[in-house]
């Protein structure tokens, strides 16, 4: 039998195969907030498909950077908030009423 379609959810080792990460890290990475990750009926850990970007931007970030994973938390955070500002100055029009010349309507 075969499935018709993508599981919505990866289990901890899926997850680990599809982020080149071993197992021991990934729960790591969830104790410490960096990854999101759900419990299943039997307790074990479950991660939405989003995540594996997240992972994927945890270890540009490792590499790039040479954080901690500690420290990887504020990092992200702080990226995220940024993407928030420019997101939001993008949409914001200008003194003179009109939008950015980038923004499409």
């Amino acid at each position: 039998m075969y499935a018709l379609t993508r599981p919505a959810r990866l289990d901890l080792d899926s997850f680990a195969r599809a982020t080149g990460t071993h197992p021991e890290l990934v729960t790591r990475l969830v104790a410490l907030g960096l990854l999101e990750a759900e419990r299943d009926a039997r307790g074990r850990l479950c991660f939405p498909l989003r995540e594996v970007a997240a992972m994927a931007r945890i270890q540009r970030l490792r590499a790039g950077f040479a954080l901690n994973y500690a420290s990887l938390g504020l990092v992200l955070d702080l990226l995220d908030r940024l993407d928030a500002a420019q997101a939001a100055q993008r949409r914001a029009p200008r003194r003179n009423g009109e939008y950015p010349w980038t923004r499409t309507v």
